[in-house]
């Protein structure tokens, strides 16, 4: 049967299907919490699906959308696989108890998705999270044509640092993949998706072997809100204040912030270079006992946790953003620093070296930690010696996310392709 012409943008019937929407959860909660808002922003009919432990949160941003929300709650099951969870690496509770209590959560969804396609005539049901392309997907035979994505994932430790993976997570990790091409075989959305968003050729490789067929177009995962990063980096620093940098993350192993630490500490630039730290986690506690070792207690700030637009607020009063992850699929740091026009330095490995190019940041090899250290220190060095760089990357990295990243001109190219997907259903 021939396909209808493309649906037009304004008269499409989106529905958003999540675990979590959510600021405060901040990663990949971020996304379907975006595609809602823009989509209800220009008047396109959406309704959005999760969990209810985001509920409040959700309501409060969408006072004039309560009727297009709905909520799941959790069960005793949920409350069980959490322990579990607690007690495994990450990346193994990802592929296991993790996997068993989202697809759960997915089941109870999909009950009130059928439904809402059914009521409310959707033409498209978008799962934007969970952003790995090995986790099965509940949502088929909903009624509609379902899109999944854009994923991304896959990421080991570059060979200087697979030691950090451990020899029983790795094991763990391989029967864990294993395990869910299986479940992929058993739970077959991906395989039965109208279309596959994957945000790099790593993640198109990582898909399970049974979607063998289903289309697949690639699509950057994160995007830019510009209306909330919409200040501008200072582009002069007052007479003798220092070079401010700035991370943001979680501080947990894997962003190697005790790296960034040491280099810093070996920075001798006149002015004693200043690191702000906004993030909270795990490691905290040892990263403030490594700058007191490090002497470092006069020139390092940590913040903890801040809302994302103060966070916005407090980067546009620095000079660089530094991020030293050692495993990064996303990073929407890098772009949110580079929509406020400040320059970055970043690990070349992962999501930040395919936003970063020499024009807008310093990309630094993950090399054994001596070298790593040594490289790091450098590119902070460059940058601190140089305001007329900083100022060059800093503009050009913003006219990169205006034109390839906004939310708004990603949301252009999700519209098409909702389009193209009711079209052919």
């Amino acid at each position: 049967m021939p396909a209808r012409s493309p649906i037009a943008p304004a008269r499409l019937r989106i529905l958003i299907v999540a675990e979590h929407a959510s600021a405060a959860f901040g990663g990949e909660a971020f996304l379907p919490l975006h595609y809602f808002r823009v989509l209800r922003a220009r008047g396109i009919e959406a309704w959005l699906v999760c969990h209810g432990r985001v509920e409040h949160e959700i309501r409060d941003a969408f006072p004039n959308d309560q009727d297009r929300l709905y909520f799941i709650r959790d069960m005793p099951v949920h409350r069980g696989l959490w322990a579990i969870s607690s007690r495994l690496p990450k990346r193994v509770e990802g592929l296991t108890s993790g996997a068993a209590s989202h697809l759960l959560t997915q089941l109870l969804e999909r009950r009130i998705v059928r439904r809402l396609v059914r009521e409310k005539q959707v033409d498209v049901v978008h799962e934007p999270i969970p952003v790995s392309p090995r986790q099965p997907s509940a949502m088929f035979d909903v009624g509609a044509p379902v899109v999944i994505g854009p994923m991304n994932g896959d990421m080991n430790y570059p060979p200087a640092w697979s030691h950090l993976e451990g020899r029983v997570p790795g094991i763990a990790l391989q029967a864990a993949r294993r395990a869910a091409n299986l479940m992929n075989r058993l739970i077959p959305g991906k395989r039965r998706a109208a279309l596959l968003l994957v945000a790099n050729e790593r993640t198109r490789a990582a898909l399970p072997r049974t979607v063998r067929g289903v289309r697949v177009v690639e699509l950057p995962e994160n995007g830019v809100d510009l209306s909330r990063f919409s200040l501008r980096a200072r582009t002069t620093r007052p007479e003798g204040e220092p070079i401010r940098f700035a991370f943001v993350g979680r501080l947990i192993a894997l962003k190697a912030v005790d790296v960034l630490l040491a280099a810093l500490a070996q920075m001798t630039e006149a002015g004693a270079p200043a690191l702000e730290i906004f993030g909270d986690g795990e490691e905290r506690a040892a990263l403030e006992r490594l700058t007191r070792e490090l002497g470092l207690e006069k020139r390092v700030t940590f913040h903890g946790f801040l809302e994302q637009g103060e966070v916005a607020r407090r980067l546009a009063e620095m000079d660089a953003l530094v991020l030293p992850s050692l495993r990064e699929c996303g990073g929407a740091v890098v772009l949110e620093a580079m929509a406020i026009g400040l320059p970055v330095i970043a690990t070349r490995w992962g999501g930040p070296a395919d936003y970063l190019d020499e024009t807008c940041g310093i990309l630094v090899e993950p090399r054994e930690r001596v070298e790593f250290t040594r490289d790091l220190r450098d590119a902070m060095s460059a940058l601190a010696r140089d305001d007329g760089r900083r100022q060059a990357l800093g503009e050009a990295g913003r006219r990169k996310v205006i034109s390839t990243y906004d939310w708004e001109r990603k949301l252009d190219r999700m519209l098409e392709l909702y389009g193209e997907v009711a079209s052919r259903s």
